[in-house]
Formats: C-alpha cells, structure tokens, sequence
C-alpha cells in the first residue's frame, strides 16, 4: 500500500514537472519571437537612421540653411530604447518633410528621391514589424497574467512587457504612463 503511495506521488511530481516544464517553453517561444521582432524593428530604424543621415549633406547643398536635421546628428551620441528612437525618427521625418517642400527642386534630385523611396518603405515594414511586434507581445502578457501559466511567470520572474506604440512623444497618454 506505502508502495502505490509513492507511486501516485512520483507520478503527481512528473506529471507537475511535464506541465511546468511545457509551459516554460511556451514562454521561450515567445521570447525568441519577441527578440527577433525586436532585432527585426532595430534593423528597420537603423535604416531609417542611415537614410536621414545621407539626407543632411543634400539637404545643406540645396538650402542656405548650415543647422539641418540636428536631431539626426543629436541621436548619433543618445543611448535610446527602439521606442525613443522610432519617436525621435519621426520627429525627422517631419522635419525631413519639410525641407522638401519648402526647398525648391529637390525633389528631383535623385539621391534625395531614392532616399525619400527608402523612407517610405522603410515605413510599411516598420508599420507590419509593429503590429507583429504587438501581437507577440498580447500573447505573451495574456500567459503572464492568466492562471496557471502565471505560476510558472512567477517562479520564472517573467513579467508583463510594453508594447510598441508608435505614439509621439508629446502625447499625453504617453507622458502620464508609468510602469
């Protein structure tokens, strides 16, 4: 009888082990997912990055202006996250904008038009990395915070993460948020 104790007791601890240890992995998947979307949004806004930097010295060629994009120049010493620096990016791009439309005639300069070309594109894929981002992001927070997977974020000390916003920096919502 002590015997079919034992026996129920070392299968109850593999059977708690087998869940466990499933559950864990269900989280590693999602952290290799996140990483590599991460790596995949660094990638995008390093791009993004690179093209405003090509567009200073065709930007000052064509203007009479000596001070252009210096949030660009600003961002090469920052250490920012890729959510400050997709906000600090786009602050650019605006800025990048308006020198194309209050420049005369370079928007027919080619450098400047495949430049314009990379930004767009680089918009779309930064747009879906986002969005995949988020996705990943819902699926691992809902695992974190639903019982019994919770147990397992706990002991592992996996915590809820933020997702990628995409939102302004002077936002009200975005300046009120505390983790």
């Amino acid at each position: 009888m002590t015997f079919e104790y034992i026996l129920m007791v070392i299968i109850a601890i593999c059977l708690l082990l087998i869940w466990y240890v499933t559950i864990y992995n269900n989280y590693q998947n999602y952290i290799i997912r996140i990483n590599e979307s991460e790596a995949f949004i660094d990638t995008t806004l390093r791009k993004r990055f690179d093209l405003l930097n090509k567009s200073i010295e065709i930007i000052k060629a064509n203007s009479k202006e000596k001070d252009v994009l210096v949030s660009i120049e600003e961002l090469k010493t920052m250490k920012l996250s890729n959510f400050d620096l997709d906000r600090k990016l786009y602050e650019a791009i605006n800025e990048f904008d308006k020198y194309k439309e209050t420049i005369e005639g370079i928007r027919n300069i080619e450098p400047f038009i495949k430049i314009e070309l990379g930004l767009f594109e680089s918009e779309s894929e930064i747009v879906s990395a986002r969005k995949y981002y988020n996705d990943i992001v819902t699926d691992y927070n809902k695992l974190v915070r639903i019982f019994p997977s919770n147990i397992v974020a706990k002991f592992s000390g996996y915590k809820v993460r933020t997702y990628f916003d995409g939102k302004d920096m002077n936002d009200d919502d975005v300046k009120d948020f505390k983790l």
